[in-house]
């Protein structure tokens, strides 16, 4: 409950400090002279979006402060414990604004954000303004209106759609995928199988160049070698030096010792030499190839560097690159198979979403037998007792909430048919159908303090009297704050202010006054006669506080 409002500085509010009390409170006053801006800073200090300039004129800072009554069990105790915030009895609200637009918020002196302040907002306070109709002839909000009065649980229905959402996505990218592969299937199969006919190997193209140049440089140089090898042969230099040895030796025995040496060094010779003819073989041998291997070899290492080039890639990635296009192929012989489990999945996840929308359907239509009810127990006593409200459930756009389309619907007078609410209701009847479905949507819920601004517009007489009735009654099991230019709804109030605008020193203000019986019955008849309070008014006004 709403205990106390203080605001300082405020627009054309200078000082002011209400104390609400529970029941019925009733705040009345003249067109312009304030009402709305009561309701701007209460909103203020709540955290709603509105207007960006609320500083008084010439005002440093403007600050409201907002004490609310927290009895054990009230869902403000869940917010404030989120915000690691202790809970007391008592919640004290303190939000400044300040000139350059910045705004500071503290819940129990501990400062918090805006977005803390709109969390206990909508624990504490609900707002139903002269312009919630709107909202009701708009059938977009219709089912979410009645899903709060069924108080569903979307999050299982949002996550249905999302798996669905998620599977269908995956499927439709596959097959994107599989399209994109199966356009180049022939490339691909075609590549694949050049490479794996190739099959080069990593090194491979290095080798077989390191290979090729050996080959053809022994081409240029065997010829010199084969001729320096018949020199060294028993055709040449072998022949010579065994002839010389043998010569000598045969002198030897004449020369008295003086051939020993050369002997010796040409004995020597003979055993270099042998070594020199075989290190000549093995270098011939090693030079020797078929000229067949030359051509192969040459064929194979074109072969590798033209595949290369064709595919634009190093002779040594061939390899990793047929792996990538046999890994595309494998995507695409295994595709179908991938996009049946896919096509699976998305079945799963459709049947999933339609037995939660499913039961999202059957949740609503016994939600709107009970609104309906409702409603219509809730009209009587609003003078619509032969209107016929009934919420109608169709098929709808499938979504994260289900698929329903939900509409309100009234039938204004017996026998006439059931149509959308602009098209059948007038102002006041408007104003009526809100009120009962607020007050149906509200039901029982808990140290909420309920304020209604000018929702009695466009009704009077035994209307608005209705209208104040059911306020009164609603006020019996929660604090219901109205701002009302009917007499008939302000009669009815437990409590009742008086908003004035006044001009001193050339300076706009407005106070708000609460009023004693004597000072109910003047503001009263001021709203029935106007300017002139006639004893008439007066006397009416006094039936009227009678009740």
């Amino acid at each position: 409950m709403l205990r106390s409002l203080d605001i300082r500085d405020m627009l054309i509010i200078d000082r002011l400090s209400l104390a609400f009390q529970p029941g019925l409170n009733v705040l009345t006053g003249e067109t312009g002279a304030g009402k709305s801006i009561l309701l701007d800073s209460l909103g203020f200090v709540l955290g709603w979006r509105g207007r960006a300039e609320l500083v008084r004129s010439g005002a440093d800072q403007g600050e409201v402060i907002a004490v609310f009554d927290l009895p054990p069990g009230h869902a403000a105790r869940a917010v404030l414990e989120d915000a690691g915030i202790e809970a007391e009895d008592e919640l004290i609200l303190r939000r400044v604004n300040y000139t350059d637009g910045r705004k500071t918020a503290w819940v129990n002196d501990r400062r918090v954000s805006g977005e803390v302040l709109r969390l206990l907002s909508d624990a504490l306070v609900e707002l139903h303004g002269q312009h919630d109709d709107r909202g009701l002839l708009n059938p977009r909000g219709h089912r979410q209106m009645l899903d709060a009065f069924a108080g569903v649980d979307l999050s299982t229905s949002r996550h249905a759609w999302t798996a669905l959402a998620a599977a269908r996505k995956a499927l439709a990218e596959a097959e994107a995928a599989l399209a994109v592969v199966k356009a180049e299937e022939d490339f691909l199969r075609h590549a694949v199988a050049e490479l794996d006919k190739l099959d080069p190997q990593p090194g491979e193209e290095a080798l077989l160049d390191a290979r090729r140049r050996a080959m053809q440089g022994a081409e240029r140089i065997r010829d010199d070698i084969a001729r320096a090898h018949r020199a060294l042969s028993s055709e040449g230099a072998e022949t010579l030096l065994i002839d010389s040895i043998r010569w000598l030796e045969a002198a030897s025995d004449r020369a008295e010792g003086k051939l020993e040496a050369p002997l010796a060094a040409l004995s020597r010779a003979l055993i270099e030499l042998g070594e020199a003819q075989d290190g000549v073989e093995s270098c011939l041998s090693a030079l020797d190839f078929d000229p067949t291997e030359l051509e192969q070899l040459e064929e194979r290492l074109f072969a590798i560097r033209a595949l290369a080039r064709k595919h634009g890639v190093l002779p040594d990635d061939l390899g990793n690159f047929a792996d990538d296009l046999r890994a595309r192929l494998g995507a695409l012989d295994g595709g179908e198979r991938h996009l049946a489990d896919l096509a699976r999945a998305v079945t799963e996840a459709q049947a999933g979403y339609d037995s939660e929308a499913l039961r999202l359907t059957a949740i609503r239509s016994e939600a709107a037998t009970r609104l309906d009810a409702a409603m219509a127990a809730e009209l009587a006593p609003l003078k619509m007792e032969r209107a016929v409200f009934a919420t109608q459930i169709t098929a709808g756009d499938p979504g994260p909430e289900g698929r329903d389309a939900v509409a309100f619907t009234v039938a204004t007078n017996p026998g006439a048919p059931a149509g959308p609410l602009n098209r059948i209701a007038s102002g006041g009847e408007l104003s009526r159908f809100l009120l009962a479905l607020k007050v149906c949507l509200t039901g029982d819920t808990p140290g909420l303090t309920l304020i209604f601004d000018e929702i009695d517009r466009g009704v009077g007489g035994a209307t608005a009297d209705a209208v104040g009735r059911r306020l009164k009654a609603l006020a019996g099991t929660a604090q219901v704050l109205v701002v009302t230019h009917s007499p008939q709804v302000a009669a009815l109030g437990a409590h009742h202010w008086r908003v004035e605008k006044r001009v001193q020193d050339e300076m706009t203000t407005s106070t708000v006054t609460p009023l004693d019986k004597p000072s109910r019955v003047e503001e009263i008849a001021r709203m029935l006669a106007g300017d002139t309070v006639t004893d008439a008014a007066r006397k009416a006004a006094r039936v009227l506080l009678a009740g």
